[in-house]
Formats: structure tokens, C-alpha cells, sequence
């Protein structure tokens, strides 16, 4: 596949593409094209009866993100499940959320899979990659965001501690948590209070988790 077009398929990322930041090329939907060749063409059956070509995803410069104040700004640290990556930047983009900073590198990107799982939120919440996440921290630092990193060990729960104004959340990578150096870039940890059995909430689940206190703490 060339790199100026992709293919991705679903109603709502196809249908929010077509009114989003990128040229749609060409739709492709049942009946007029049957069933199996809809999935021959994106490679999943869970194409919802349209595909469609679009051009390459848009991601946004990650110091542009950092040029709009009391705005609220999450950072991935080496997700690599794209469907995680597509529900975090769901949650993001329903939030409110002006931004998503992913690691150009080890880290998911926005493909057809992360699209059909934002929903398309992909296609309206600016999303950066960083090519080295700890020094973009460093830059948000000094554009003067708080950085609180999400991690387990800490004491800290999300609604004991201020997340309005210039704010970045950052969450780690499926089973791994953030890196030491990202964790050590962030200003303050925040945790989830656990209560029941089961180690830990999936990222998306921790993000929305987050994301939606800080939308309360600003409301």
C-alpha cells in the first residue's frame, strides 16, 4: 500500500472521515460491492458493509499541541495495540481532550484497526508523534503543563489531586507501565484506586478513567 492513502472501513470511521481533515478517495459498500470482496479489500470482516480509501493519516507536529493553554493533553507511552490506541483517542476526543502523543517508535499508529476502534475519533483529535516522548515532556514542562504520569504504585487518586489547566496525562504501555525515564519526566503520579482481585485496568479504561475526572475537576 502506498504511503499517501490507506484503506480503512466501518460506518462511523468512514462516515467521520468524510467529514474530517482528510481527502476520501473512494467508498466501496454493499450491496453494490458483495461481502467477501469488502473484506478481501481491508482484511477484516468487520468492514460493517463499507470500505473506503483515504489519504495517509494526518498527524499533527507535537510541539503545535503545545501552543494552546488550560487545555488538556494525554501521551501514550508505547501502547502497541492499535485497538487501544483507537479507544483512547475515542475517549480523548469525546472528552474534550485538544490532543494524543504517541512515540514514533515501538508504539501502535493510526491504522484502519485504531480507526475502527476510536470510532473515528482519529479523524478530528490531533494526534502527534514524538520522536523521543520523555524530551517532549521536558517541552510541555516548559510551555508550563503539569505532567502527571498514571501508575499503579502510586498513592495519589486522580480527584485528590488538580488536574485543570495545562495538563498532560501519561499512560503506559499494555503490561509494562510507564519506562522509568517517562515516569521521571512527569511532574507527579497519579493511581486508580484498586478494590477488586484482577492487577489493573486496561489503558483505554485507566484513560477514559482520567480523562473524565479532569473533565469534571474543569466543568
Amino acid at each position: 500500500m502506498s504511503d499517501a492513502w490507506q484503506l480503512i472501513y466501518g460506518k462511523r470511521p468512514v462516515a467521520e472521515a468524510e467529514r474530517g481533515r482528510r481527502a476520501v478517495r473512494r467508498v466501496w459498500r454493499a450491496p453494490e460491492t458483495p461481502a467477501d470482496e469488502l473484506e478481501r479489500l481491508c482484511g477484516s470482516p468487520d468492514h460493517q458493509g463499507v470500505v473506503a480509501e483515504v489519504d495517509a493519516y494526518p498527524y499533527a507536529e507535537p510541539a503545535e499541541l503545545l501552543a494552546e493553554r488550560e487545555v488538556l493533553l494525554v501521551a501514550l507511552d508505547q501502547v502497541q495495540d492499535p485497538r487501544n490506541l483507537g479507544a483512547v483517542a475515542r475517549s480523548a476526543e469525546v472528552a474534550g481532550a485538544t490532543g494524543l502523543v504517541i512515540p514514533e517508535r515501538r508504539a501502535a499508529e493510526v491504522t484502519a484497526v485504531a480507526c475502527k476502534a476510536s470510532a473515528g475519533a482519529v479523524e478530528h483529535l490531533p494526534i502527534a508523534r514524538a520522536r523521543n516522548l520523555a524530551d517532549w515532556l521536558a517541552e510541555a514542562k516548559k510551555a508550563g503543563f503539569w505532567i502527571w504520569g498514571a501508575d499503579t504504585e502510586s498513592l495519589r487518586a486522580p480527584w485528590e489531586v488538580d488536574l485543570t489547566g495545562s495538563t498532560v496525562l501519561v499512560l503506559g504501555g499494555e503490561g509494562k507501565g510507564l519506562r522509568p525515564r517517562v515516569a521521571s519526566a512527569c511532574d507527579d503520579l497519579v493511581a486508580l484506586p484498586q478494590r477488586g482481585e484482577v492487577d489493573s485496568l486496561n489503558v483505554s479504561a485507566a484513560a477514559t478513567a482520567l480523562l473524565f475526572e479532569a473533565v469534571r475537576q474543569r466543568q
